[in-house]
């Protein structure tokens, strides 16, 4: 890693995603979960504050270190026990069937290979556990999708390869998940190119006999 994705992009997206406005959002796409949790794109631990009680501890994914150090305060804090647990998503360091829930908010963008992660997460899932998602992709709308494809480039340039086009759903269920809950819409407090957002819930389907 670079300076400028070592160094700065931690903190950008510390402040980022960090905004108030981003609340409601983290305390809706954390609902539900319990038990063992994996957290992937942990970053500095923005999730935190709203685990709900019935999360027994977080496995959290994370590259960069700063963004481990920037989420201390929010760690210490907690009640929940959290341990930086791997480096990268694509590649989870755990057995399967090892966690009951999984969280990921505005990570998918960024992954470099997001089919590999998705894959990762389903793995080690227990069968009917479920992913918990928030992330920002393809627009609903053409002409909004238009200036997305003209300013990916530019956006994965200065926020640390954050893709802008895509297709959050496709992507879970293309994975093997199966989608339990789903609402798509635009974050009114942000530009429409970045605020397209997909919450949602995918269950890691069940062995069948």
């Amino acid at each position: 890693m670079g300076f400028y994705s070592d160094r700065i992009v931690p903190r950008l997206v510390d402040i980022s995603c960090g905004m108030k406005f981003t609340e409601p959002t983290r305390r809706r796409v954390c609902a539900g979960l319990h038990g063992r949790v994996v957290e992937i794109g942990f970053g500095s631990g923005l999730n935190v504050p709203f685990y709900p009680a019935a999360v027994d501890s977080v496995s959290a994914v994370e590259p960069a270190d700063l963004g481990w150090k920037l989420a201390g305060k929010r760690l210490d804090a907690s009640t929940t026990p959290v341990e930086r647990s791997g480096l990268d998503g694509q590649s989870l360091p755990f057995p399967d069937n090892s966690f009951d829930t999984a969280l990921s908010t505005w990570t998918m963008c960024t992954i470099p290979d997001v089919d590999a992660a998705l894959r990762e997460v389903r793995r080690v899932l227990k069968p009917g556990g479920t992913l918990h998602f928030v992330e920002h992709g393809l627009a609903p709308d053409e002409n909004v999708q238009r200036w997305q494809r003209r300013l990916e480039p530019i956006q994965k340039t200065v926020a640390g390869g954050c893709h802008l086009t895509r297709d959050i759903p496709t992507l879970v269920t293309n994975a093997g998940f199966e989608m339990t809950d789903l609402d798509r819409f635009y974050e009114t407090s942000t530009p429409k190119i970045v605020g397209a957002y997909s919450l949602g819930v995918a269950a890691s389907p069940p062995v069948r006999a």
